[in-house]
C-alpha cells in the first residue's frame, strides 16, 4: 500500500511540475555581452535561471533551434510556449548589435509570409549595420504566396535595405538577397520590388 501510495504522488508531481514552470517571453533582440548566453540574454522574465548558461557563442552571433531551447528551459523550470512558431532564434554579440533605443522586433523572429518590414539606409557610411561578414543569416525566399526559408553565410556586410550574398552552406550557391534585420534578409520578387522602391 506505501509502495502504491509513494507512486500515486511521484506521478502527481511529475504531471503537477509543467504547471509550477514560470512562463518567459523571448526578447525581441537577444544578445550577449562575453560568449556565454544565458537564459537571461534570451528571456524576460527567467529570475533564478537568468545566469544558467544555454549555449556559448565564438562568432558575431549563434543559432538554436527553436525545440532544443525549449527543452533547455523547461529543464531550468522555465516554460516557453514560441507563440511565433519559431524555427531557429539568433543571439548575437552585444558590441555588435544596433544600439536604437527600440530593438528591431524581426530579430528573433522568423519572417512573415509578406515581404518584411525593413528601414531604408540613410546612406552607405551612415547606416547601420545589420549583417556582418561569416554571420549566419536567415533567408526567406517569397513568390506566389509560397515562403521558402534557408540559412547561409553573409559574405559582406550590409545595413537594412542593402543587397547581401548568401553563402548556402548546403549546395555551395550564393544567393543574391537584401538584409532586412539582424540575421534576416529576403530573396527573390519580395527583394527586387523592395530594391526597386529604393531608387
Amino acid at each position: 500500500m506505501r509502495i502504491l501510495t509513494r507512486t500515486l504522488i511521484a506521478a502527481a508531481l511529475l504531471v503537477a511540475t509543467p504547471a509550477l514552470a514560470a512562463p518567459v517571453t523571448l526578447k525581441a533582440n537577444p544578445v550577449d555581452a562575453d560568449g556565454q548566453v544565458t537564459f537571461g540574454d534570451i528571456f524576460d522574465g527567467a529570475g533564478a535561471s537568468s545566469s544558467v548558461v544555454v549555449t556559448r557563442r565564438s562568432g558575431p552571433s549563434v543559432v538554436m533551434e527553436a525545440g532544443q531551447l525549449q527543452s533547455l528551459a523547461r529543464q531550468s523550470g522555465l516554460e516557453w510556449d514560441n507563440p511565433r512558431g519559431l524555427r531557429r532564434v539568433v543571439i548575437r554579440n552585444a558590441s555588435l548589435s544596433p544600439s536604437s533605443a527600440t530593438p528591431p522586433a524581426a530579430t528573433a523572429t522568423a519572417a512573415p509570409a509578406s515581404a518584411p518590414r525593413y528601414a531604408a539606409p540613410e546612406s552607405s557610411a551612415r547606416a547601420e549595420r545589420v549583417i556582418s561578414r561569416n554571420d549566419i543569416v536567415q533567408v526567406v525566399y517569397i513568390v506566389g504566396g509560397v515562403r521558402l526559408s534557408i540559412s547561409g553565410r553573409a559574405t559582406a556586410n550590409a545595413a537594412a535595405g542593402e543587397p547581401v550574398s548568401i553563402l548556402n552552406l548546403d549546395s555551395g550557391r550564393t544567393i543574391d538577397a537584401l538584409a532586412v534585420s539582424p540575421g534576416q534578409a529576403i530573396a527573390g520578387p519580395a527583394a527586387r520590388q523592395a530594391r526597386a522602391a529604393l531608387q
